[in-house]
């Protein structure tokens, strides 16, 4: 009989090669830790989530180091968004460049292939010492009552193998299957547990210059399209509508999809004679179901929750990446801060989930008042998604999941607050949508609502700390007693010993 194979040993095992698990990675490894990364497939392969925001790419990717190899790579350049939503049925930008903090020359992000993009990211997690295989699947955790303590997994020629870690960070997905050992539940939004039909076009109009990489998102009946361009020739159309839709559209998702498109005007105008896609992989119509949830638990002694295995939010602010990379940032500076002997482990990590949660409930306490701003009573899809239709039990989920800290409020108390406050932010945001028409062009009304700056705000400063080396201003705890970041945004510092 054969010897059963060593169990190796590294600091952090990470599971997941996308956005999430390639930061995380990158991020401890930049510290001289022994990274493992397990891939379930090989790269590249498709991935949806292609539109990008400017904190990925100038803030985190400028971490990492490798925001100069995403620039070369050729992605389209998008300044901002392009939207048909709201009481006035034109068009309205939001620019990245009106914002105060997000100036020339860091003003844009980019649409990517996220094939492309994302083995950027993981070749250069090899790059910086990452112990990278793909073609491996997780078979289960490894530990004991106190703490996870490494993971089972299986290689391309299906032999089992162990492999042991001080920390593993599940970033393998909304399909993770062991994202259950951190404890706790998944929670899904009944207001935003819609469905998402898409597929691509061999090319499609643009906007006029400047804004002609921007992502265009046009509100209609049945409730809204994207419509990307990806490259001259290649453009991803997606419509997110009501559940209620899902058998109608599992049944012939391509006829479903081309009767939304030529449903919306706006959309149908831009692709007319436009053959759709052939080349592999964008020859293909998907469906995607649940878009938005949270888990109650982000972590446990020995592992933490990064990117879609933690939550994901409705795509139309472009967060997915953000909120992926950002949450796996923020369980690198934990895991770097405990490795290199920084006491409490509690607290490095509580500092992980509350900032993490923080991001989430501002994303989603935004995106809440988007729905809700666009006005259509004719239309069962937006009656359902105003402020007013926000369940008890769904702002009591609310409330649990940000623990007080959405809006950087420790005010937030039970359904009723909650309530409130998502009624106020979208009166703030619809009242800066109306002023846009009378602005003088030098100045942004999104940008002097409180609401767009709160949801920006972190995504802002990790910029600075790319760009600048640290935030432009002084940063202090989001909590009594927390951390801030070192100034290279790879491990936590008490104020306390500045």
């Amino acid at each position: 009989m054969s010897a059963s194979p060593p169990v190796e040993e590294f600091d952090v095992i990470v599971v997941g090669g996308g956005p999430a698990g390639a930061t995380a990675a990158a991020a401890v490894a930049l510290r001289g830790h022994r990274v493992l990364l397990l891939e379930r497939q090989t790269f590249p392969r498709y991935q949806i989530g292609e539109s990008l925001l400017p904190s990925t790419v100038h803030g985190v990717c400028r971490i990492l180091g490798v925001e100069d190899e995403v620039a070369r790579a050729g992605f389209k350049l998008k300044r901002g968004g392009t939207f048909r939503w709201g009481r006035n049925r034109d068009p309205w930008q939001f620019s990245f460049a009106l914002s105060p903090r997000l100036a020339d020359p860091t003003s844009f992000a980019y649409q990517v292939e996220r094939s492309r993009f994302d083995a950027i990211l993981l070749d250069n997690a090899r790059r910086v010492g990452v112990d990278v295989r793909e073609g491996c699947r997780v078979t289960g955790v490894l530990g004991d009552e106190e703490r996870v303590r490494g993971v089972g997994w299986t290689g391309p020629g299906g032999a089992s193998r162990e492999a042991r870690a001080r920390y593993v960070v599940d970033a393998s997905g909304h399909g993770s299957r062991i994202h259950g050992e951190v404890g706790g539940r998944r929670t899904y939004s009944d207001f935003f547990r819609n469905i998402a039909v898409f597929g691509y076009f061999a090319g499609g109009g643009r906007l006029p210059e400047p804004n002609d990489g921007n992502i265009f998102c046009s509100a209609f009946d049945e409730g809204w399209i994207w419509y990307i361009p990806l490259r001259d020739d290649l453009t991803s159309v997606g419509a997110v509508v009501s559940r209620e839709n899902a058998d109608r559209i599992q049944r012939d998702p391509v006829a479903a999809w081309r009767r939304m498109i030529d449903s919306c005007p706006g959309i149908r105008d831009l692709l007319h004679g436009v053959p759709q896609a052939t080349e592999v992989p964008y020859d293909q119509v998907r469906v995607r179901r649940d878009w938005s949830y949270w888990k109650s638990r982000l972590w446990r002694p020995g592992m933490v929750l990064a990117g879609d295995a933690a939550c994901f939010v409705d795509p139309v602010l472009s967060s997915g990446v953000h909120l992926a990379t950002y949450g796996a940032l923020l369980a690198a500076r934990s895991i770097n801060s405990a490795l290199a002997g920084m006491p409490d482990e509690d607290r490095l990590f509580g500092e992980f989930e509350a900032r993490y949660r923080h991001e989430y409930g501002l994303f989603h306490e935004f995106l809440v008042s988007f729905y809700d701003m666009h006005q259509d009573e004719r239309s069962y899809f937006w009656k359902a998604r105003k402020v007013t239709e926000v369940g008890t039990t769904e702002l009591e989920a609310f409330v649990d999941l940000v623990g007080g800290l959405a809006s950087g409020d420790s005010s937030l108390g039970g359904p009723e607050q909650a309530g409130a406050r998502l009624s106020a932010a979208a009166s703030d945001l619809d009242g800066a949508v109306g002023r846009l028409p009378s602005s003088d062009g030098l100045r942004n009304p999104l940008f002097e609502s409180a609401t767009v700056r709160q949801v920006f705000h972190e995504g802002a400063v990790l910029q600075e700390r790319g760009v600048f080396g640290g935030p432009l201003e002084d940063e202090t705890p989001l909590r009594a007693g927390g951390l801030v970041a070192s100034e290279d945004g790879l491990t936590w510092v008490d104020p306390a010993d500045r």
